[in-house]
């Protein structure tokens, strides 16, 4: 008689469509969001394929694509003109990020436009708020980012997303959308958004590295967990409508954490960096960069994101 155990896991791995049948995590577009960067004219960006920068005319052939493609959902990051100490580009309502909202709103009512609410971009010395000195100013920049804000609903963006991680930036935000009739636009929080090496990438980009210093003064400690949900709850109090964790890969315990703590919806940003390195080690032969793709963003979501904003969506598209 075998002593073998009856139960045989390996039954349903055996072909494509069993594996299929019981998949525990699925990949689905609608969950996906797609970083655009705008600014005064088009710029390819060779050392990262898929982040170059779109002008406001050009965004419009982009955005028809990714309608096409099943896209539903981008998130705008802004390279204006000119900056200056406070960042008042941010605020502009000539300003690039306000040219491309109302651009895309005329033309494509059906994607869901996410603006990212922070100074980083438009500020001379890089930082995310109002200096004083060599440190930034939390309360002067709330004021500023809540006019950024406004300024984005006004221009007609779904919903804004403040990522400069300054205490009390939330609240700031929902007051003055509030006084400016905008209570249905909801705040998707940079809730939990560490200091990470993995950003560099995107700083080039975004042309928002700071002069001097880092962000280590405002941005999370990536050793600290209790301190995410710490920063989550508050969110939640000054009225957050999704929380969000950043970045995404070497923080699963962080999503994992908070998806248990908290029943609101819960994105989480696959970074520059992550889409970075698996990009160069497939250019390499050193892995199947599909795969490897797939893998990294069922994790996100098996971690426990309802979101996922990543440079991969439009791949995605085609590859689902």
């Amino acid at each position: 008689m075998s002593t073998f155990p009856v139960t045989r896991l390996r039954r349903l791995r055996r072909t494509s469509g069993l594996r299929g049948l019981v998949r525990e995590t699925r990949l689905d577009l609608d969950d996906f969001v797609l970083p655009l960067f705008v600014g005064p004219e088009p710029q390819a960006n060779p050392d990262l394929p898929g982040m170059a920068r779109h002008s406001v005319d050009t965004l419009d052939a982009e955005a028809g694509e990714l309608v096409r493609m099943g896209v539903k959902a981008v998130i705008l990051f802004g390279i204006p003109d000119e900056k200056d100490e406070e960042g008042s580009g941010a605020w502009d309502d000539d300003g690039i990020i306000q040219r491309a909202l109302r651009a895309l709103r005329d033309r494509h009512p059906e994607l869901v436009l996410l603006t990212d609410v922070c100074l980083c971009e438009y500020t001379s010395h890089g930082h995310c708020g109002a200096l004083d000195g060599d440190e930034v100013d939390n309360d002067e920049t709330l004021e500023l980012l809540a006019r950024a804000a406004v300024s984005h609903a006004e221009a007609g963006a779904d919903a804004v997303a403040p990522s400069d991680m300054m205490d009390g930036r939330v609240a700031a935000i929902r007051t003055a959308l509030d006084d400016r009739g905008f209570e249905a636009t909801p705040i998707v929080a940079y809730s939990a958004k560490y200091a990470s090496a993995f950003y560099g990438p995107f700083r080039e980009a975004a042309e928002s590295t700071p002069a001097f210093g880092d962000r280590r003064g405002y941005q999370m400690d990536p050793a600290n967990v209790r301190e995410a949900l710490r920063e989550c709850e508050l969110d939640v109090d000054e009225g957050a409508d999704m929380l969000m964790v950043k970045p995404a890969l070497p923080c699963l315990d962080v999503i994992r954490a908070v998806r248990e703590a908290f029943d609101h919806p819960l994105a989480a940003y696959n970074v520059s960096g992550e889409y970075a390195m698996i990009k160069a080690a497939g250019s390499k032969g050193l892995l199947d960069e599909r795969q490897a793709a797939l893998e990294s963003l069922t994790a996100i979501k098996r971690a426990g994101a309802d979101v996922v904003i990543s440079y991969w969506t439009k791949e995605l598209a085609s590859w689902l």
